[in-house]
């Protein structure tokens, strides 16, 4: 996407990636066909109403879950004198900047925190978000804007103040943290496998209340000494996890804003639940349709009984056994059908992996290195 606009990426060695940016964007170039398999394209919005007074931006796509509103940025965009104007397939973008000095999240969202961020830096003088998200991705949004010369108070708060500058024009070098999402789905591996597993650099702040209810739930592991990420702000551990017998929680399992249980990892839980012994309500309350997807482990054995929408219930311990399934066009649930898959005695078959690689680089071959056994056909 960014590639069609004029921005010049190279990729390099060791997985780094080298970005310049062009004299000037040319969104009439804009892969619209790629642009509308991601949400992430409304993120665009922030930082191009800086570069251009009017542009338009295609519909935002990714997972299916149900209804997922964009009012949070756009009224929080308004606020910036940004007016965005659905048309067919796409919304009509027309920036008349302005200073809001406060504004106020409609919904404390992730993306929407960091469209603002991004609309807030590029704004000269001081610009103060409530209710932001706290969450990991918003405040390495802000670590990179404060390599880049941008003073932003309150990182890791619900209340950011950014002081924004006229113009940015700065070579840097950064390093992107580790992802808790994907070290909680190494945990949901070894847990659903009987697996010992090491897991390196996990970002302990962003998993530490699910290794507890983990805990809760009777499940063993060894925690290492905190040391930094390369970004020098995220703290990580190791982590050995060891096969253990768990029971269900007494109380529900949902997810919140942060520093709740992280709404990616809510179906994890699914999947862990249906290894304990006892009963577990999974509530998923933010999306009308993914708690559904849960369902399809019951085609593995599981036992899922669907309550609403929104929540399920989770009976364990399960013997997984082997099927063959289709991937819902879900990223989580699709990986939650591949571990239970692989916890299975036999050979499974998955198909339309599309979501899965969209979200996980290399899986097959990363699972391979600590003795699955999978292959793309």
């Amino acid at each position: 996407v960014l590639e069609s606009i004029g921005v010049k990426i190279r990729w390099l060695a060791n997985n780094d990636l080298e970005i310049k940016r062009p004299a000037r964007l040319n969104m009439d170039n804009l892969n619209s066909i790629s642009a509308r398999k991601t949400r992430s394209v409304l993120m665009m919005i922030g930082p191009l109403m800086h570069e251009l007074r009017e542009f338009k931006i295609p519909y935002a796509g990714g997972c299916k879950l149900g209804e997922r509103t964009v009012k949070p940025h756009l009224f929080g965009l308004q606020e910036f004198g940004v007016e965005i104007e659905a048309k067919h397939k796409y919304y009509n973008v027309v920036a008349k900047l302005k200073s809001p000095e406060r504004v106020v999240l409609y919904e404390s969202g992730d993306t929407a925190a960091e469209n603002l961020i991004t609309a807030a830096a590029l704004i000269p003088g001081i610009t103060t978000i409530k209710f932001a998200s706290s969450n990991y991705m918003v405040r390495e949004v802000c670590y990179f804007l404060q390599k880049l010369g941008i003073q932003i108070d309150g990182v890791g708060t619900s209340t950011l103040t950014i002081h924004g500058v006229k113009e940015i024009n700065k070579d840097i070098e950064y390093h992107n943290s580790e992802d808790p999402i994907e070290a909680m789905m190494w945990i949901t591996a070894a847990i659903v496998t009987d697996s010992e597993l090491s897991i390196k650099r996990v970002p302990i702040d962003f998993l530490d209340l699910e290794l507890y209810k983990m805990k809760k739930m009777g499940l063993k592991y060894e925690q290492s000494g905190v040391y930094k990420s390369e970004n020098g702000e995220t703290k990580l551990v190791d982590l050995i996890v060891y096969p253990s017998k768990l029971t269900a929680l007494e109380d529900k399992i949902e997810a919140r804003p942060y520093p709740g249980v992280n709404m990616d990892n809510l179906p994890f839980f699914g999947l862990i639940a249906a290894k304990a012994e006892g009963q577990t309500l999974i509530h998923d309350w933010m999306f009308e349709n993914r708690a559904i997807y849960l369902t399809e482990l019951v085609h593995l054995g599981a036992k899922v009984i669907l309550a609403d929408p929104h929540r399920v219930f989770v009976t364990g311990p399960t013997e997984f056994k082997t099927g063959t399934l289709s991937c819902p066009p879900a990223l989580r649930p699709s990986v939650v059908i591949m571990l239970a898959m692989l916890a299975a005695q036999g050979t499974s078959q998955l198909k339309n992996v599309y979501m899965i690689n969209r979200g996980y680089e290399n899986i097959v071959e990363r699972f391979n290195s600590i003795g699955a056994k999978m292959k793309i056909i």
